[in-house]
This record gives structure tokens, C-alpha cells and sequence, in this order.
């Protein structure tokens, strides 16, 4: 491999994606410079104006360029129900594979003490505000089925709960362990369909 310092860099910097090792890194690398260099422009352009523009919905904190995303402030959905998912990519395949008209609330991870992720890092805070102003009638857990995901669901169900909402759970066809942005479309489709109480 060359002595360049910055082509060394670009490799490294790589490696942040995941599932992109050294080699994976390297081929990356040596595409962009040697096959697609105005490709490599293109992506270092939309990057930055990724990283300087967007942040989170104000209500559901998902990714969004705006204050409040297009979901939230959408007056054709059912402002009475609420899916709970853990990161913005489920938000894309929920509305991508379903029907669902509801709003959303994005926890951006899952309660994990050992990994020091409890309520307050989740934004639980901003949900139990929502669950306060008697508006939200059901809650749809939608957590991944790993046990950090059935934990938190839990701890929301519970929550819910206490606020007199309706607290249901997807189920059908979503693998034990799995995660829903890489279940397929009729399979999620299927499990949001149907749903039970938790």
C-alpha cells in the first residue's frame, strides 16, 4: 500500500460505516480515487449538508431537517396512537411496509444500564409528557425483540399504563434477536398487523 498519509486517513475514516472493516475500507478507498472520484465529491458533499442540516424532530425526535418532522406535523394522522420504535431507520420501514397513519416516538437506542443508557438518555421524559396530555389512546411497542428491546418495552408498557393508554406490542413473523430494519417488508407488514396487547 502507498505511504500516503491521506490516503490512510480516508481508510480509517471508512471504518466508522458499520460492517465496513480495513479491507472493506480499502476497496471503498481505492474505488472512489481510482474509478469515481467525482462520485467521491458528490458523497463529501451530501455528507456535510447531512451533518449541518439535519437533527431531530422536536416532538418525535426522529431525523429530520426541520423543527418538527413531516410525520408530526401531518394533520391526517391519528394523533391517538403512538408506535414506539428505537432508531429513525424503523420509522422509514414502518411507513415504508404498512399502513400505519399514527404518530411516532423515537427512542434512539434502548435501555441498557451496563452500556450506562437509562430513561433520561432514551428521551422517556418527552414520552411521559406525551402520555400526559391524554391525547395518545394506544401505544404500539415496536422495539426489537432483543432483551435490551423487551426491557424497554416493558418499562414504556408500564408507563403507558399508568396513563390509561392502550399498550399493544408487534409480534408475528419478527425473529427473536432480530432487528426490524433488516426484516423484510410482508414480514413486518404482517407483524404490525398483528399486534397484541402487552
Amino acid at each position: 500500500m502507498s505511504d500516503s498519509s491521506l490516503l490512510a486517513s480516508l481508510i480509517e475514516a471508512l471504518r466508522c460505516l458499520p460492517g465496513v472493516g480495513s479491507r472493506s475500507a480499502q476497496r471503498m478507498a481505492f474505488h472512489l480515487l481510482e474509478r469515481d472520484r467525482e462520485g467521491a465529491l458528490r458523497l463529501s458533499d451530501r455528507l456535510r449538508e447531512a451533518v449541518e442540516r439535519i437533527g431531530h424532530c422536536k416532538v418525535c425526535r426522529t431525523l429530520t431537517e426541520l423543527e418538527i418532522c413531516r410525520i408530526c406535523a401531518d394533520p391526517g394522522r391519528q394523533r391517538d396512537t403512538l408506535c414506539v420504535v428505537e432508531t429513525p431507520a424503523e420509522v422509514l420501514a414502518i411507513e415504508q411496509a404498512t399502513g400505519y397513519r399514527g404518530l411516532y416516538h423515537v427512542l434512539m437506542g434502548r435501555l441498557s444500564p451496563l452500556d450506562g443508557i437509562g430513561p433520561e438518555e432514551l428521551g422517556l421524559d418527552r414520552l411521559e409528557e406525551r402520555l400526559a396530555s391524554g391525547e395518545i389512546r394506544e401505544v404500539i411497542l415496536a422495539t426489537n425483540t432483543t432483551v435490551e428491546g423487551e426491557v424497554t418495552a416493558h418499562y414504556i408498557g408500564e408507563m403507558a399504563k399508568t396513563h390509561g393508554a392502550r399498550t399493544t406490542r408487534i409480534a408475528h413473523g419478527v425473529p427473536l434477536g432480530g432487528e426490524l430494519d433488516h426484516v423484510d417488508r410482508g414480514t413486518l407488514s404482517h407483524a404490525f398487523e398483528g399486534r397484541r396487547e402487552y
